[in-house]
Protein backbone atom coordinates (compact mmCIF):
# COMPACT_ATOMS: atom_id res chain seq x y z
CA UNK A 1 0.00 0.00 0.00
CA UNK A 2 1.37 3.38 -0.75
CA UNK A 3 0.37 6.52 1.02
CA UNK A 4 0.88 10.13 0.33
CA UNK A 5 3.65 11.32 2.30
CA UNK A 6 1.78 13.50 4.28
CA UNK A 7 -0.33 10.84 5.73
CA UNK A 8 2.67 8.41 6.06
CA UNK A 9 4.22 11.33 8.54
CA UNK A 10 1.18 11.98 10.32
CA UNK A 11 1.17 8.54 11.83
CA UNK A 12 3.91 9.68 14.35
CA UNK A 13 2.89 11.98 16.54
CA UNK A 14 4.54 14.41 19.05
CA UNK A 15 7.78 14.10 17.80
CA UNK A 16 9.62 16.46 20.30
CA UNK A 17 7.98 14.57 23.05
CA UNK A 18 9.39 10.99 24.33
CA UNK A 19 5.89 9.44 23.17
CA UNK A 20 5.51 7.95 19.84
CA UNK A 21 2.26 7.04 17.54
CA UNK A 22 4.24 3.91 16.07
CA UNK A 23 2.99 2.49 12.93
CA UNK A 24 2.48 -1.56 11.59
CA UNK A 25 0.34 -3.25 9.96
CA UNK A 26 1.28 -2.22 6.47
CA UNK A 27 0.41 1.78 5.74
CA UNK A 28 -0.15 2.63 9.22
CA UNK A 29 -3.33 0.04 9.71
CA UNK A 30 -2.39 -0.28 13.19
CA UNK A 31 -0.67 2.63 15.58
CA UNK A 32 0.41 2.15 19.34
CA UNK A 33 1.42 4.23 21.76
CA UNK A 34 5.34 3.77 22.77
CA UNK A 35 6.96 6.04 25.13
CA UNK A 36 10.92 5.53 25.51
CA UNK A 37 11.92 5.16 29.25
CA UNK A 38 14.06 7.13 30.93
CA UNK A 39 17.12 4.49 30.51
CA UNK A 40 16.31 4.66 26.82
CA UNK A 41 16.28 8.40 26.63
CA UNK A 42 19.59 8.16 28.58
CA UNK A 43 21.11 5.88 26.50
CA UNK A 44 20.40 7.21 22.81
CA UNK A 45 21.73 10.93 23.89
CA UNK A 46 24.51 8.95 25.43
CA UNK A 47 24.49 7.95 21.65
CA UNK A 48 23.83 10.55 19.46
CA UNK A 49 26.42 12.83 21.77
CA UNK A 50 29.26 10.40 21.56
CA UNK A 51 28.58 10.66 17.68
CA UNK A 52 28.51 14.53 17.43
CA UNK A 53 32.15 14.54 16.29
CA UNK A 54 32.04 14.19 12.61
CA UNK A 55 28.62 13.87 9.92
CA UNK A 56 30.19 10.57 9.71
CA UNK A 57 29.97 9.43 12.97
CA UNK A 58 26.51 11.01 13.55
CA UNK A 59 25.18 8.95 11.14
CA UNK A 60 26.97 5.42 12.85
CA UNK A 61 25.34 6.80 16.38
CA UNK A 62 21.70 7.15 13.94
CA UNK A 63 22.05 3.68 13.53
CA UNK A 64 22.73 3.06 17.55
CA UNK A 65 19.70 5.29 18.34
CA UNK A 66 17.20 3.32 15.87
CA UNK A 67 17.68 -0.04 17.19
CA UNK A 68 17.27 1.72 20.26
CA UNK A 69 13.91 3.06 19.21
CA UNK A 70 12.89 -0.51 17.17
CA UNK A 71 13.58 -2.26 20.25
CA UNK A 72 11.62 -0.43 22.51
CA UNK A 73 8.49 -0.13 20.11
CA UNK A 74 8.90 -3.95 19.53
CA UNK A 75 8.59 -4.72 23.15
CA UNK A 76 5.56 -2.45 23.42
CA UNK A 77 4.02 -3.66 20.43
CA UNK A 78 4.53 -7.64 21.90
CA UNK A 79 5.45 -8.84 18.14
CA UNK A 80 8.93 -8.15 16.80
CA UNK A 81 8.76 -6.88 13.05
CA UNK A 82 9.94 -9.45 10.35
CA UNK A 83 12.27 -8.54 7.92
CA UNK A 84 10.96 -7.00 4.14
CA UNK A 85 7.55 -7.50 3.82
CA UNK A 86 5.25 -10.51 2.26
CA UNK A 87 2.52 -9.12 0.24
CA UNK A 88 -1.28 -10.35 1.56
CA UNK A 89 0.75 -10.67 5.29
CA UNK A 90 -0.60 -7.03 5.47
CA UNK A 91 -3.24 -5.67 8.33
CA UNK A 92 -0.74 -8.17 10.94
CA UNK A 93 -0.30 -6.29 14.47
CA UNK A 94 3.85 -5.88 14.31
CA UNK A 95 4.56 -6.33 10.97
CA UNK A 96 5.73 -2.90 9.35
CA UNK A 97 5.90 -2.46 5.57
CA UNK A 98 8.27 0.32 4.12
CA UNK A 99 5.60 3.25 4.58
CA UNK A 100 5.50 2.04 8.35
CA UNK A 101 9.39 1.92 8.70
CA UNK A 102 9.58 5.01 6.91
CA UNK A 103 7.26 6.88 9.09
CA UNK A 104 8.58 5.78 12.43
CA UNK A 105 12.25 6.11 11.58
CA UNK A 106 11.42 9.66 10.16
CA UNK A 107 9.19 10.25 13.19
CA UNK A 108 12.47 9.35 15.75
CA UNK A 109 14.81 10.72 13.78
CA UNK A 110 12.54 14.16 14.26
CA UNK A 111 12.43 13.33 17.72
CA UNK A 112 16.45 13.45 17.68
CA UNK A 113 16.43 17.16 16.07
CA UNK A 114 14.19 18.50 18.31
CA UNK A 115 16.38 17.32 21.15
CA UNK A 116 19.55 18.96 19.84
CA UNK A 117 20.69 15.29 19.32
CA UNK A 118 21.75 15.88 16.03
CA UNK A 119 24.61 18.56 15.13
CA UNK A 120 25.15 17.57 11.61
CA UNK A 121 22.18 16.56 9.57
CA UNK A 122 18.45 17.88 9.92
CA UNK A 123 15.45 15.74 8.82
CA UNK A 124 14.64 15.67 5.27
CA UNK A 125 11.65 14.55 3.45
CA UNK A 126 10.67 11.23 3.06
CA UNK A 127 12.65 9.07 0.08
CA UNK A 128 11.18 7.24 -2.36
CA UNK A 129 12.36 4.83 -5.44
CA UNK A 130 10.68 2.63 -7.75
CA UNK A 131 6.61 1.99 -8.94
CA UNK A 132 6.47 -1.60 -10.34
CA UNK A 133 6.59 -0.04 -13.63
CA UNK A 134 10.26 0.78 -13.71
CA UNK A 135 11.64 -2.59 -12.41
CA UNK A 136 12.34 -1.47 -8.94
CA UNK A 137 10.24 -2.45 -6.04
CA UNK A 138 8.00 0.70 -4.95
CA UNK A 139 9.90 1.91 -1.52
CA UNK A 140 10.55 4.86 1.08
CA UNK A 141 13.07 5.56 3.50
CA UNK A 142 13.27 8.27 5.76
CA UNK A 143 15.86 10.53 5.53
CA UNK A 144 18.90 12.51 6.96
CA UNK A 145 20.29 15.85 5.08
CA UNK A 146 24.33 16.91 6.26
CA UNK A 147 25.63 20.17 5.91
CA UNK A 148 26.96 20.17 2.47
CA UNK A 149 23.18 19.27 1.10
CA UNK A 150 23.94 15.66 0.72
CA UNK A 151 20.92 13.51 1.32
CA UNK A 152 21.49 10.25 3.77
CA UNK A 153 18.54 7.39 3.20
CA UNK A 154 17.89 5.92 6.74
CA UNK A 155 16.13 2.53 6.11
CA UNK A 156 15.12 0.06 8.74
CA UNK A 157 12.72 -2.30 6.35
CA UNK A 158 15.29 -4.62 5.70
CA UNK A 159 15.91 -6.05 8.99
CA UNK A 160 13.62 -7.41 11.79
CA UNK A 161 12.55 -4.84 14.28
CA UNK A 162 15.65 -3.58 15.76
CA UNK A 163 17.85 -4.23 13.10
CA UNK A 164 20.50 -1.70 11.98
CA UNK A 165 19.37 0.24 9.40
CA UNK A 166 20.84 0.96 6.11
CA UNK A 167 22.49 4.55 6.24
CA UNK A 168 23.95 5.19 2.77
CA UNK A 169 23.32 8.37 0.18
CA UNK A 170 20.27 8.72 -0.82
CA UNK A 171 21.52 8.29 -4.52
CA UNK A 172 23.05 5.12 -4.05
CA UNK A 173 19.62 3.83 -2.49
CA UNK A 174 17.74 4.91 -5.24
CA UNK A 175 19.67 2.68 -7.94
CA UNK A 176 18.92 -0.25 -5.68
CA UNK A 177 15.68 -2.41 -5.09
CA UNK A 178 15.18 -4.58 -8.12
CA UNK A 179 12.59 -7.37 -6.63
CA UNK A 180 12.61 -6.33 -3.51
CA UNK A 181 16.48 -6.88 -2.61
CA UNK A 182 18.99 -4.59 -1.28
Amino acid sequence: LILPAAIAWACVSNANAQTFSVCHGYGCTFKTSVTLSPADRGRIASIMKSGGKSAQAERAAVRRAVQIFERRSAQIIGIRDRPKMDFGQGRERGQMDCVDEAANTGGFLSYLQRAGLLRHHTVGNRGSRGSFLDGPYPHFTAVLRDRSGTSWAVDSWYEPAGGAPDVMRLSEWKERGYGGQR
